[in-house]
């Protein structure tokens, strides 16, 4: 009998999603953490992350993150207290550029993404019980 060299490919590309949809999950977390950070330690208010998803190759294959990037759309503007120190000249502060509804609905995404991916890692593990069994 002849193994296929691809025999765990579903299982690779299973775990590659969890992989990738946890790091997602992470990066949504970081975002809505840093929802209301005026000050991200380089003077500016915390600038939302948003992760690439690609294909790690062509044809039928796992999917990875290829990079973070910063989301480069305007900072959003709050009006200040007076004497609010953050406050600029004219009196609104500069808030991240963080969304709440569409970081839950990301975070949502994500991990239903991440939920799919264990299934598929637990329906292989029945069907190899299964097959297992059958060969008792």
């Amino acid at each position: 009998m002849e193994i296929d060299g691809n025999m765990f490919g579903a299982i690779d590309i299973a775990v590659s999603g969890l992989k990738a949809y946890g790091r997602q999950m992470e990066v949504v977390s970081s975002n809505i953490a840093n929802a209301r950070t005026t000050d991200a330690g380089d003077g500016e208010p915390y600038r939302r992350l948003d992760a690439i998803f690609k294909a790690k190759e062509d044809g039928v294959s796992g999917v990875e993150i290829s990079e973070l990037v910063k989301d480069m759309t305007d900072f959003q503007k709050v009006l200040s207290s007076a004497g609010d120190p953050r406050a600029g000249a004219d009196g609104y502060i500069s808030m991240p550029n963080v969304n709440m509804p569409v970081e839950l609905i990301n975070l949502n995404i994500a991990s239903r993404a991440y939920q799919a991916n264990a299934a598929i890692l637990k329906r292989y593990q029945k069907m190899v019980e299964s097959s297992l069994e059958l060969l008792k």
